[in-house]
């Protein structure tokens, strides 16, 4: 699967989130965001980002509600949760206020702009844990590709420290040692800081062993043609975007943005003649790439089409408290966001260790007791079979080998258990 397509599907779905404070719509953005990453990711270190984006989604929707009740909520309210003691400020802060009334529709104010921005995060950690990082890399035009290499490099920022702080974590409970707490967390900051130094130096060597920054030459001409065409296209699509947000510009805003995008994209072709690295098997974007974007962008204009002429259950209002209600078709236009879930190829997970059925995955065998220092492993359970034993040697003479016996010879009892020996040495 085409990288590319991935990020244009939670894009498509962050566009959709951020046209609603509906928290039902909310929530089912986040259930269909995460039940096609549970589906379709893999065992790869930034698949495992997931989780962080969505802790840190919690963490700015409490950061939200807490800064609701301290400092207040623009909303007025009737119906008075508690009173906080008040904080007298300065007369250059007038309209800052410390402490005071909460309100239930100031914090229903609150709960519904944290929930929106928590659930951009988590579309975002969809895109982090389901895109590789090095395809995309590869998907991009040659003029882009110093920039894009920043760009990733500050997108695997985050599944790496998830990673670092797992190993670092998983290495601390081995040894005994607790991994929970503000001590456990300052101890493991250490090593996960000097990992991130290593990684850079190694990224640092890598990047200077195939080349990076060298360029080709390229006449003076082209290189003004492609620097006017480039900055000439993105003025384009800015003033076409803004005429079409805007209420008098929409009659010139789609002519301009198309003509925008067109002389942008003719200069990042001309710029990526100055690149003068190969692709090695690129990636093709094939039709489940289409249907993957597809269906993100389809999500994305059927939001923003509802907003256009029903907006109010979109919006629910928090002044009067009234008991938000799911719209139908927004509501089914989401739900087009699980075709991925479907049509994606199904990742390649590594095999895990069997389990001894205990949930102890890849743990060594337990004797009856229950003890797995009492027992080791056996022939057959090595090649599946019993163990062959080699025959005994025969002398020159035709007769097997005798053995050694067990009783012990005392001196006086006649030839002793090792005369034989000598016989077999003539």
């Amino acid at each position: 699967m085409h990288p590319g397509a991935w990020w244009l599907w939670a894009l498509g779905l962050a566009t959709a989130a951020s046209r609603t404070t509906n928290p039902l719509l909310l929530c089912l953005l986040v259930g269909v965001a995460g039940y096609v990453v549970a589906a379709r990711r893999t065992d790869a270190p930034w698949a495992r980002s997931y989780a962080a984006f969505l802790k840190l989604g919690l963490l700015v929707l409490g950061i939200r509600l807490v800064f609701a009740v301290v400092l207040g909520s623009p909303i007025p309210g009737t119906h008075t949760l508690f009173t906080l003691p008040e904080v007298p400020l300065p007369e250059w802060a007038r309209g800052v206020r410390i402490g005071g009334r909460v309100t239930a529709e100031g914090l229903v104010f609150a709960l519904y702009d944290g929930l929106k921005l928590a659930t951009l995060l988590v579309c975002v950690g969809a895109a982090n844990a389901l895109a590789n990082p090095a395809r995309l890399l590869k998907s991009l035009p040659g003029a882009l590709y110093e920039a894009g290499v920043a760009i990733v490099v500050a997108m695997t920022f985050a599944p790496n420290l998830v990673a670092d702080v797992a190993r670092l974590r998983a290495a601390r409970r081995l040894r005994g040692r607790p991994d929970r707490g503000a001590k456990a967390l300052l101890l493991v900051g250490l090593p996960v800081l000097e990992g991130a130094l290593e990684r850079s130096v190694a990224l640092a060597a890598a990047m200077d062993a195939r080349g990076y920054g060298r360029t080709a030459q390229v006449p003076p001409a082209v290189r003004h043609t492609t620097t006017a065409l480039t900055l000439g296209g993105l003025l384009g699509v800015c003033a076409g975007t803004y005429g079409l947000l805007a209420a008098q510009g929409a009659g010139y805003g789609l002519p301009v943005l198309l003509a925008g995008l067109v002389a942008a994209m003719g200069g990042l072709w001309l710029g990526g003649r100055r690149s003068v690295r190969t692709r090695y098997r690129p990636d093709r974007w094939g039709a489940r790439a289409w249907l993957v974007s597809g269906s993100g962008i389809a999500v994305a204009a059927l939001m923003v089409w509802a907003a256009s002429y029903a907006d109010a259950p979109l919006h629910p209002p928090a002044v009067p408290l009234t008991t938000p209600d799911l719209p139908l078709w927004p509501a089914a236009s989401v739900l087009l966001g699980l075709l991925p879930a479907f049509v994606a190829p199904v990742p390649v997970r590594s095999p895990r260790p069997p389990s001894d059925g205990h949930g102890h995955a890849g743990s060594a065998p337990r004797s009856p007791d229950g003890d797995p220092r009492r027992t080791r492993p056996t022939p057959r359970s090595w090649g599946g079979g019993p163990r062959r034993t080699r025959p005994a040697p025969r002398p020159p003479g035709g007769e097997p080998r005798r053995t050694r016996p067990a009783a012990s010879h005392q001196p006086g009892d006649g030839p002793g258990p090792y005369s034989h020996w000598k016989e077999i040495r003539r």
